[in-house]
């Protein structure tokens, strides 16, 4: 079947070569022709760049153009878009987008720490300079999460936005789960099979969470960015005996992106968190096991939106770059946060003290009489009361495992329990505490 050939080719310049890049290669090489008919046009990469030319990738880059000095992408003559997949929130990746699109050129990114860093001045400059502005693989990879909020959703208001956005994370802990190993273990594991970084502080410690969530809380509730509110949290401290715990209560430990507007005081404030959480059997989120992500959209009128899928990878990650290079062919472009930069609102942060939830509630505790009475004290006090409870039998150490779930009761409530503790000799060690999602 023929391509479509009255309409010039959209010509791509493409910075870094890594699994992505190479990837978006394989990508338009393989599916040319079906992508060529689904664009109106066909897409041709023309001009490459990477930080060592010699290196072998597995791929045939003969046919390209070699750029030793990536900034000339902005300015060559012959290009429509640069794709720039080197990474960074600052450095030479942002060097190339700010110049990119000063010099009116579309730019796709995958570098989700630039956008959640700096996506208002790029969307503001992209629409000065009538340029398009794309991001759909910075986050959950392969998933369509962010057109869907941007268009399929364009409609709705939506108040809350959630998910499980780091498959790292997802890995871990649905390992734990399955295999009833503790967090170091299974971190060394996955770093072995390359599920996770060797330095993993970004994934495991939720900045890259938050980074994606900041840039869904934006488009969903269409406010500028805000990545410094996001609280995050992650997962370094959690116990198998968490994870068995959780079970025996009817939950599933998740790492949890959470933004909502908060309407305290009649108000309209942002809140974003990043945070394990006990999330219910009933869920659809504790079901999602290994590397996939989840996102979940609350409309007004869609109701509750699920996008679920590969959440990271070479080839859900390129397909979400040449999505983005599909829509920019068919110049369906629009503003970058699903409205014009000028309409974008600065929400003022939501504090947290006030939120109301059930929240888990674990301690290693020295097994001696009258610990859990002082513990019980300190909740009673705080007007924190207990609707479950397990004590474990202590250990050769002498040391016990409480765990609780509260009744629904406000976050300072369990701030003032762990400051009454703060100085007791019965507690040994940090105590865990979870918010229990939808609780």
């Amino acid at each position: 079947m023929s391509t479509p050939s009255r309409i010039a080719p959209l010509k791509v310049g493409l910075a870094g070569l890594g699994t992505v890049g190479t990837g978006v290669i394989r990508l338009l090489e393989e599916n040319s022709a079906l992508i060529a008919r689904r664009a109106g046009r066909e897409i041709q990469i023309v001009a490459i760049t990477a930080r060592d030319r010699t290196k072998d990738r597995g791929v045939d880059l003969s046919g390209y153009r070699w750029v030793d000095d990536m900034g000339e992408l902005a300015t060559v003559d012959d290009l429509d878009v640069v794709v720039e997949l080197v990474g960074g929130a600052d450095g030479p990746a942002l060097t190339l987008a700010r110049e990119t699109l000063t010099n009116g050129r579309a730019l796709v990114t995958a570098n989700k720490a630039m956008v959640a860093h700096h996506g208002a001045e790029l969307a503001a400059l992209a629409e000065s300079k009538q340029a398009a502005l794309k991001f759909e693989a910075a986050v959950a990879g392969g998933i369509p999460v962010i057109q869907g909020l941007r268009d399929g959703a364009a409609a709705n208001r939506i108040d809350r936005v959630y998910g499980i956005l780091n498959g790292t994370c997802n890995f871990i802990l649905s390992t734990m789960e399955r295999d009833g190993l503790d967090f170091a273990q299974v971190l060394s594991d996955a770093q072995a099979k390359g599920f996770a970084e060797s330095d993993p502080s970004f994934d495991i410690d939720g900045i890259d969470a938050a980074h994606k969530l900041s840039i869904l809380a934006s488009l969903s509730f269409g406010s500028v960015i805000d990545f410094g509110g996001v609280e995050a949290r992650g997962v370094r401290k959690i116990l198998a005996a968490d994870i068995a715990q959780a079970k025996t209560l009817g939950y599933r430990i998740r790492l949890i992106g959470l933004a909502e507007i908060d309407g305290d005081n009649g108000s309209a404030n942002i809140f974003q968190r990043v945070e394990p959480c006990l999330v219910p059997l009933s869920h659809p989120l504790a079901h999602v096991i290994g590397a996939t992500n989840a996102v979940v959209a609350e409309g007004n009128f869609s109701g509750r939106l699920l996008f679920q899928g590969a959440g990271a990878g070479d080839k859900p990650t390129a397909s979400a770059v040449v999505a983005d290079l599909v829509d920019i062919a068919r110049k369906e472009t629009g503003p970058a946060f699903s409205m014009p930069s000028a309409e974008l609102e600065k929400l003022p942060r939501a504090a947290s003290a006030h939120r109301v939830s059930k929240s888990y509630l674990r301690m290693v505790v020295a097994d001696r009489v009258g610990v859990l009475a002082e513990i019980t004290a300190a909740m009673r006090d705080a007007g924190l009361s207990i609707e479950s409870l397990i004590q474990t039998e202590a250990g050769d150490d002498g040391t016990a495992l409480v765990a609780m779930v509260t009744h629904a009761g406000p976050e300072q409530a369990i701030n003032d329990t762990l400051q009454a503790l703060k100085h007791s000799d019965s507690l040994l060690g940090e105590p865990m505490v979870m918010h229990i999602l939808g609780a």
